[in-house]
């Protein structure tokens, strides 16, 4: 596993920064009324800001052809670094039509706010239905990565960007902490080996468990959230967060544990975007990350533990970073402690565990789920919120 300075190296080996110079900034600004807008929606907005900040790297823009081809077909990039999930911009023929390559494109958040530069190299078409299947395992439309598939544009554009500056998050400013930073506070912290924990849920017993085994490990735990678009019927962002800082604040050595924000947006890829989520982790700083049950996945489009198995298509070198893989975790009523199969001697009759579907369902009709399940002061917390909504 190779390392740098400053501990594990981002991927690709440089940790990518597309995040204007004032001067650059300015002579953009300057430009901004001339130049051919592109409008970009809430998932390409957080691309945009990911390979700014370094999360995509070696990603210095949006795919050329050639490589979205073979991360679709092969999880590669043309060069043969592992990439899993492809990452482009596309629009309607309408918007594509009267741009040219080697163009400078002004890209405006959904809002209309000038927020960054693309310089146009290629635009190209796609099929939809191969990415779908090939990246997702289904052409499903109820599938929601296809949908959005399906609902995007039929031209990808491609080159490198330029983000004009990094705004503080609206909601999250104090937990906005980018790639180059985290790494900075690992280092202060002396943690040479960190484990990343993805989630788009509220935290439940079930994710402490399985936080804390892996703390038994390594030296210090990376907390990160995804705050990007989720689903509608997702728990929001903010809600999750407060989540964290209850369990931060009663549960955990705080002296071991770093909070911070994932601006990108859940693709719900299964099994591909648990290597794509494992080396954003590796660009942040991590050497480890978790990897559950059912990790990235909707419905039942994936097997229960087909996000670990993907792993082992990949030498450990190609990766750079090791995972964790954890079974599906359960409060054992025999030996009255949360467990996994690896650990307990229960029976399904035994065990304590609820689906999402069921905990929601119990929160609107103003129902605590068990402290074997959550947490207390996590249950009302999620409770206030749910009946508020």
């Amino acid at each position: 596993m190779s390392k740098t300075t400053d501990g594990i190296a981002p991927h690709g080996g440089q940790l990518i920064n597309r995040i204007a110079t004032a001067a650059e900034r300015e002579e953009f600004l300057e430009q901004s009324d001339r130049l051919p807008r592109v409008q970009l929606d809430d998932r390409a907005t957080s691309d945009l800001v990911m390979i700014a900040i370094g999360g995509f790297s070696p990603l210095n823009g949006f795919m050329e052809q050639a490589d979205y081809e073979k991360v679709v077909d092969d999880m590669r990039l043309v060069d043969g670094t592992v990439w899993s999930i492809p990452i482009t911009l596309s629009v309607s023929e309408e918007v594509a039509e009267p741009l040219s390559e080697g163009d400078w494109v002004r890209l405006d958040d959904p809002k209309g706010k000038f927020i960054g530069v693309l310089e146009l190299t290629q635009k190209y078409r796609y099929n939809k239905a191969h990415e779908s299947v090939k990246v997702y395992g289904t052409d499903e439309i109820k599938h929601p990565g296809v949908k959005v598939v399906y609902e995007q544009g039929l031209i990808n554009l491609a080159g490198p960007v330029w983000l004009l500056e990094r705004d503080p998050h609206p909601l999250f400013p104090t937990y906005q902490i980018d790639p180059a930073a985290s790494r900075e506070k690992f280092q202060k912290k002396g943690w040479k080996t960190v484990v990343g924990f993805q989630t788009r849920n509220p935290i439940h017993r079930a994710h402490e468990y399985i936080q804390k085994c892996a703390l038994e490990i390594v030296d210090g735990l990376f907390l990160h959230p995804l705050v990007g678009a989720t689903k509608s019927d997702d728990i929001p962002a903010d809600v999750r967060m407060r989540c964290y800082e209850i369990m931060l604040d009663n549960y955990f050595p705080s002296e071991r544990v770093i909070l911070a924000i994932n601006p990108s947006a859940m693709r719900y890829a299964g099994p591909r975007e648990a290597i794509f989520h494992a080396l954003v982790r590796k660009n942040y700083g991590c050497t480890h990350f978790i990897v559950g049950r059912d990790h990235a996945g909707v419905g039942d489009y994936y097997g229960t533990y087909d996000a670990q198995k993907i792993f082992d298509q990949f030498e450990p070198e190609e990766l750079g970073i090791v995972p964790m893989k954890f079974e599906h975790a359960f409060y054992c009523k025999r030996t009255q402690q949360m467990a996994t199969n690896k650990s307990s001697p229960s029976t399904p009759e035994d065990r304590i565990h609820l689906s999402g579907t069921k905990v929601r369902e119990m929160l609107r009709r103003g129902e605590l789920p068990p402290p074997e399940f959550s947490r207390p002061e996590v249950a009302a917390e999620l409770a206030k919120a749910m009946q508020s909504s």
